[in-house]
């Protein structure tokens, strides 16, 4: 074999050494292959190099790509295109083919890389991150100028192998690091007692790290600590219940809940909802139905069933004894009205109590037996009919709500009362027919007590004689604020009943139990019981109101005949003097005078004796009991006192009525007149006008009277005044009333109706006259001073006057 090897290597040697006696160019060559490739016995393709002057096959390509990879273990496409003499196309074409071929090999971002070349860098980043602790992998991505997602692949599957450390977050950790850190978050959790927020947790550590690592550590993300934190309570290294990822409530926290609800429950037998809410309970009703079955939920408790048959016995030991029960007040002052509520819905005789009718449930709480709510009941009718009706009916009550039956009781009163003032009408009918006086008029009796505060009005409505009258006037209600004439019908009560408030303050006077218990709100169990009670109370004060006012109806038919008579004589008699006050029109000073001692003197009693007569009408109207005057003599009343009882009077009586007492303070007796016809018309009372025949026979009954007076009279001072106005009705045919500083005016209007002897009587004795008056006023009151004598003198020379003064008015009175 070494023979034919040795020979064949000398032929091999000879046939390089002989010349060719044949040689191709270039051209030839190029020619030759394209005409093998048309003959197809080059059936591959050949790439021309960069350089023209070299072939190359496809896999000769790939061949040195893969190689010239592996050699430097990432190279640019670019590169490859340099190494291999290729048109950059044809290698970027292969490229994919060569990573297709070879699994170990990757293209990404232009550059073909090999895992070798990995694993080296993973190596080198072993090395850096056993030094630094934690890497950040944008750092890396950085210097090796690939993409982070790239670095982050390749490293993940050589965590652990090449690379010893941890990737979380985007940064890489060495074991001791992570473990480091795992005890700070073990410490730190460990060390929560109380549900907390973990970012907060995070925050902490991170600044702690900080701190520690100074300005050349790494910024530790939160995630990074959530996953070491996760990892521990999977291992059961840290105990607790985490929600939404964030909120941690350590076991300790759980079990001391647990505790305290357990201790509070047992020992009370009943916790609030909000004392879970504090201990951070976000569900109470259903953590505390978990835990005890048998327990109650309330509004705002939850309790044990011993509580409710505590409150079940107490109440039904209260209704057992016909009392009453504050349950509020049994139960922990936690407990809202609500919880009581709700717990008496759970006793079962107290709701067996409630559908017998044997007790009620006042406020949401107060619990009142039937006997007991009977005998308040009976107190309070018992106190009303103690009081009377008249005590009842004062401004503490009203009319705003009204039962059913009030409303027949006052429907026949209002008959009653109309029937009274039919009569006061017809009478009156009958005396303008009887004098045969051509036209009476008249109006219908007003009712004098028109429901409250309404104005009503009724019609007043003229009449011929003998004219029935009696017809109703339509009740109406005008705005009280604008004062619009335009009125509504409207149906009401001629007198208020008794008010809720009038009944609670009776029940709170009468049952000292309510003040006694501390009642926060008394209206919460007041009102409600006085709303209850009300009808019945009312019911019995109506029939005791229609009794009076049954019994009061013949009174009020004879004070409404005696204020008439009365009426009709003063009144006359005011006309009367009235006319004398035209005598003195000239003089403003003196007719002012004589204006207000007439209204002083004569109005006034007559103004009050109106006032009274129909206030105490009124009252028996509206059921009042009035207690008889024992005379008949109408009282003085102030000024204050009239408008007290002006303002008492229903509807437009009642401004009429101020408007006579106000003309009653002026200056003219005509506003004054005018004034008190309006009341009397508004009061169904009409008045005689004074006609020349009344005027005469008043004059004649005026003057007998006077010279009765005047003959009888021992009194020197009061002699004078009564001669002055005898005088004037035989001079003038006038009653004059005067006081005592007009009666020297008065005199000067005589003189020249009167002799000379006869005026100078009057004036010689109107001097001495103003003279003693003046002593008087002077006088010390010493019966030895010289005034005394001078006053005695004086007294004895009007006393001498007497008898020439006299005969001025009686020798003429006797002539005629």
């Amino acid at each position: 074999m070494d023979d034919e090897l040795l020979e064949l290597q000398r032929q091999f040697e000879f046939a390089q050494q002989a010349k060719s006696s044949i040689r191709l160019s270039e051209r030839n060559v190029v020619e030759l292959v394209q005409k093998l490739q048309q003959l197809q016995i080059i059936d591959f393709e050949l790439l021309h190099t960069v350089s023209g002057k070299e072939y190359i096959t496809l896999d000769q390509l790939r061949n040195e790509m893969v190689s010239e990879v592996k050699k430097i273990g990432r190279v640019s496409l670019i590169d490859l295109a340099d190494a291999t003499g290729v048109d950059l196309y044809y290698v970027e074409k292969q490229a994919q083919s060569v990573v297709t071929e070879h699994r170990e090999l990757m293209l990404t971002q232009g550059e073909i890389m090999s895992e070798s070349y990995w694993d080296s860098i993973a190596e080198e980043i072993n090395e850096r991150l056993q030094e630094c602790s934690q890497i950040a992998l944008t750092e890396l991505a950085a210097q090796l100028n690939v993409g982070l997602d790239l670095v982050s692949t390749m490293l993940e599957p050589r965590l652990g192998t090449i690379v010893k450390g941890r990737l979380e977050g985007g940064q890489l950790y060495t074991p001791a690091y992570v473990a480091r850190v795992g005890a700070m978050v073990r410490g730190a959790v460990r060390g929560i007692t109380v549900p907390t927020n973990l970012t907060v947790v995070w925050s902490s550590l991170q600044q702690l790290l900080q701190e520690i690592d100074g300005t050349s550590g790494l910024a530790v993300e939160g995630s990074f600590f959530q996953s070491l934190f996760n990892g521990l309570v999977k291992e059961g290294k840290i105990l607790g219940l985490l929600r939404a990822g964030v909120h941690w409530t350590p076991a300790v926290f759980a079990v001391a809940q647990r505790e305290f609800v357990d201790s509070f429950f047992s020992q009370n037998s009943f916790i609030t909802y909000e004392a879970l809410h504090k201990l951070g309970i976000p569900q109470p009703i259903q953590f505390l139905q978990s835990r005890y079955p048998e327990g109650k939920p309330l509004v705002s408790t939850f309790v044990h069933p011993s509580m409710i048959e505590m409150l079940d016995a107490s109440t039904e030991d209260a209704l057992d004894r016909g009392s009453w029960s504050d349950s509020l007040s049994l139960l922990p002052s936690s407990f809202t009205p609500q919880d009581a509520s709700k717990m008496l819905s759970l006793c079962q005789s107290v709701q067996n109590a409630l559908k017998s009718n044997k007790a009620h449930i006042f406020g949401d709480f107060y619990v009142l037996s039937s006997s007991f709510i009977k005998d308040i009941c009976d107190r309070v009718v018992k106190e009303l009919e103690t009081l009377g009706v008249s005590g009842c009916a004062d401004s503490t009550m009203h009319a705003d709500v009204q039962v059913p039956n009030e409303a027949k009781v006052g429907h026949e009163s209002g008959r009653l009362n109309e029937m009274v003032s039919d009569g006061g009408a017809n009478r009156h009918a009958d005396k303008g027919s009887k004098k045969k006086k051509g036209k009476a008029t008249g109006n219908a009796v007003a009712n004098l007590s028109e429901s409250g505060a309404d104005n009503q009005e009724q019609t007043l409505t003229k009449s011929k004689r003998g004219q029935k009258r009696g017809k109703d006037a339509s009740s109406q209600t005008s705005d009280s604020k604008t004062g619009s004439k335009k009125e509504s019908l409207k149906v009401k009560e001629d007198n208020p009943s008794p008010s809720e408030d009038w009944i609670m303050q009776k029940i709170t006077a009468l049952v000292s139990d309510f003040e006694e218990q501390g009642i926060d709100d008394p209206e919460t169990i007041l009102r409600p019981l006085a709303n209850q009670l009300r009808p019945t109370i009312i019911s019995s004060w109506m029939e005791k109101k229609k009794a009076l006012l049954t019994n009061n109806a013949e009174r009020m038919k004879r004070l409404l005949d005696n204020l008439q008579k009365k009426l009709d004589e003063s009144f006359l008699n005011m006309q009367l003097y009235e006319k004398a006050l035209e005598l003195f029109e000239d003089d403003q000073s003196t007719s002012v005078v004589l204006h207000r001692h007439l209204l002083r003197t004569v109005a006034a009693p007559m103004v009050d004796m109106l006032l009274q007569n129909l206030d105490e009408h009124n009252k028996l109207k509206n059921g009042h009991e009035v207690q008889e005057a024992p005379n008949s003599e109408s009282v003085s009343l102030s000024p204050g006192d009239r408008t007290a009882i002006c303002k008492s009077f229903p509807g437009a009586l009642a401004n009429k009525a101020l408007a006579v007492v106000e003309a009653l303070e002026g200056k003219s007796v005509e506003i004054f007149m005018a004034a008190f016809r309006m009341v009397t018309e508004e009061s169904g009372l009409p008045l005689k006008k004074l006609d020349k025949k009344l005027e005469r026979t008043l004059l004649h009954s005026y003057r007998k009277e006077l010279t009765s007076q005047v003959s009888a009279e021992t009194d020197p001072v009061s002699l004078l005044p009564k001669v002055v106005s005898l005088l004037y009705i035989q001079v003038y045919h006038k009653a004059l009333q005067a006081p005592g500083r007009a009666i020297s005016v008065a005199i000067s209007h005589l003189k020249d109706k009167l002799g000379e002897s006869a005026c100078k009587i009057l004036t010689d004795y109107q001097t001495a006259t103003v003279t003693l008056l003046t002593l008087l006023a002077a006088s010390p009151g010493d019966e030895e001073d010289c005034a005394s004598d001078r006053i005695l003198s004086k007294k004895e020379l009007l006393e001498s006057q007497m008898l020439d003064l006299k005969s001025l008015v009686l020798s003429t009175s006797q002539s005629s």
